[in-house]
C-alpha cells in the first residue's frame, strides 16, 4: 500500500472512543486486521500505525544508538506511551487516557493521514497548526526542496 490519504473530523465519545473513518478503513491493505498502535505524536498529537507499520518503525527505533541520551529520550518518549488498540464491533477505537491528556484531546478531533500513519488531533490544535503552516508553506518548501524540487 502506498500510503494512507485524507483528513476526517471524528468525535470522543464519553468513553473516550472514536468512530474509525469509513473512508480510512477501507484503505487499510487487504488481510490487515483491526490491530493498531498507538503512540505519542511529534507534537501534541498521538500517532496511530497499523501493526505492520509499528514493527517497522520500531526495528528502526531498535537500531539507533541508545547510549546516546537524545535517542534514548526519543526512543522513550515514543514507545512509553505506545499502546496496542483494536477497533470494536461497531468500528470504535479506545484512546487510551495518558495519551488522551498528552495530546490535549477533548471531543472534537481529526484523524489526518500521513503516509505510513495516521496522526489524531485536537480539532481545534491542528487547523490552527495548519493555519500557521501554511502561512509560510513557500519558506517551508524552499527549505526542503531548494529551487526546484522535481529535478
Amino acid at each position: 500500500m502506498a500510503g494512507f490519504l485524507g483528513e476526517y473530523e471524528v468525535s470522543l465519545d464519553s468513553k473516550n472512543r472514536f468512530l474509525v473513518p469509513s473512508g480510512f478503513r477501507k484503505q487499510l491493505a487487504e488481510g490487515e486486521d483491526n490491530a493498531f498502535v498507538i503512540s505519542r505524536g511529534m507534537g501534541k498529537m498521538l500517532s496511530l500505525y497499523t501493526k505492520a507499520a509499528w514493527e517497522i518503525f520500531d526495528a528502526k527505533l531498535s537500531s539507533l544508538n541508545d547510549f546516546n541520551p537524545n535517542v534514548a529520550n526519543f526512543v522513550r518518549v515514543m514507545r512509553g506511551g505506545a499502546t496496542e488498540v483494536q477497533l470494536d464491533s461497531a468500528g470504535r477505537m479506545l484512546v487510551p487516557k495518558p495519551l488522551q491528556v498528552h495530546a490535549g484531546l477533548d471531543k472534537d478531533l481529526v484523524f489526518s493521514a500521513m503516509g505510513d500513519k495516521v496522526e489524531i488531533w485536537d480539532k481545534d490544535t491542528y487547523y490552527n497548526h495548519i493555519a500557521q503552516t501554511s502561512a509560510n508553506i513557500e519558506d517551508l518548501a524552499n527549505g526542503i526542496f531548494g529551487d526546484n524540487p522535481f529535478k
